[in-house]
């Protein structure tokens, strides 16, 4: 397990991507949650812009001790649905089993924010109860390894993980979440891919980007070694205020995915986590975006913009409606925003002879 390049106050400043006049406010910030930037993604920062999206992502902001009254410490409620140590059981066919709480980076905007970091407990004892959990429930069909990053475990580790997996009869997909290729792309080695492909199950990579440029050439070349081992990767986002709230970024990034090979499939409304108040975009504006998606990009590049239930409810979709009910008929809107009856109604009448006639 590699150490974030860029790991506390000290390292920000020295590279200059935190002025000397932030140390006291910003070393607040680190004194609760974990502070770590890869020098893959820390090279992508313009110091010149005070808005960079890539900085606003990884570099602490004092906004974050700011508690508003609706944030929360578990707002998908994991605890709550966690049997047993490393498990989280929300819908009946499928669990998270929560490996490690360290991270190649540390999103600001995390929802785990208050369990990950370097000096966390990881949950590696407890395998044996989290695999003895998989084998009794029979619905479970897929397990989403997940934490912190599962991807920073050591090829040893990693590979017994996958082995015993593969060796419970009724799962049948297996899916990694990462931010590792983007994060820190020389970890995904072709040795890597082999491990994950040779489990005898399914298995899915699903990475983490928020931004067209963390697709660098580098990445781009870390999800090909995947894909062309023959594993399938898709693509998670977070709408982020001041990263990629605008239809031009989300376009470019949506593309960004399909020409590395990795299909989009959720654009997630940020979570209610504490201190993440100056990310959140609302619900009419998130539509709005993902509406206007519908008339630039083809099927292949559009994700599903869905809502995390706080509490432990589980994820629904909340995109803009195009398709609404209207006197015993539908009103369809298109890509250019008309609207059209369905079923047509000159079709509608017409249906009408013809039974009449018979």
């Amino acid at each position: 397990m590699r150490k974030p390049q860029l790991a506390n106050v000290e390292d920000l400043i020295a590279a200059g991507l935190v002025p000397e006049a932030q140390r006291e406010a910003i070393g607040k910030v680190a004194e609760r949650y974990a502070i770590g930037l890869s020098g893959t993604l820390a090279a992508l920062i313009d110091r010149d812009d005070p808005d960079d999206p890539i900085a606003r992502q990884f570099i602490p902001d004092p906004g974050e001790l700011v508690v508003r009254p609706e944030d929360m410490a578990d707002p998908i409620g994991d605890a709550a649905m966690s049997p047993v140590d490393g498990i989280v059981h929300r819908y009946p066919d499928r669990v998270l089993l929560k490996l490690i709480h360290t991270c190649p980076v540390y999103c600001r905007f995390c929802f785990r924010r208050e369990t990950v970091g370097p000096g966390s407990p990881t949950h590696l004892d407890a395998l044996d109860a989290a695999f003895a959990y998989i084998a009794a429930h029979q619905a479970i069909f897929e397990v989403i390894l997940t934490g912190g990053d599962p991807l920073v475990l050591s090829l040893r580790r990693l590979a017994d993980i996958m082995a015993r997996l593969g060796a419970i009869e009724h799962v049948g997909i297996i899916r990694v979440h990462t931010r590792v290729p983007v994060a820190n792309p020389a970890l995904v080695t072709n040795a890597l891919a082999e491990i994950l492909r040779n489990t005898g199950k399914t298995v899915y990579v699903a990475l983490h980007a928020n931004h067209p440029r963390e697709l660098t050439g580098d990445a781009r070349a870390a999800c090909a070694r995947l894909v062309d081992a023959g594993i399938p990767m898709l693509g998670q986002s977070v709408l982020l205020r001041r990263v990629n709230d605008n239809v031009e970024t989300l376009e470019q990034l949506m593309r960004a995915f399909v020409r590395a090979r990795v299909k989009p499939y959720y654009l997630h409304h940020p979570d209610l986590a504490r201190g993440t108040a100056h990310f959140r975009v609302s619900i009419a504006e998130g539509r709005a975006l993902v509406g206007a998606l519908r008339g630039r990009l083809s099927g292949l590049c559009q994700p599903v913009y869905v809502l995390d239930i706080p509490g432990g409810f589980g994820k629904v979709p909340i995109g803009e409606g195009f398709v609404t009910g209207e006197e015993g008929a539908y009103r369809a809107r298109d890509f250019q925003g008309e609207s059209h009856l369905y079923p047509p109604r000159h079709d509608a009448v017409a249906l009408d002879e013809i039974a009449r006639e018979a």
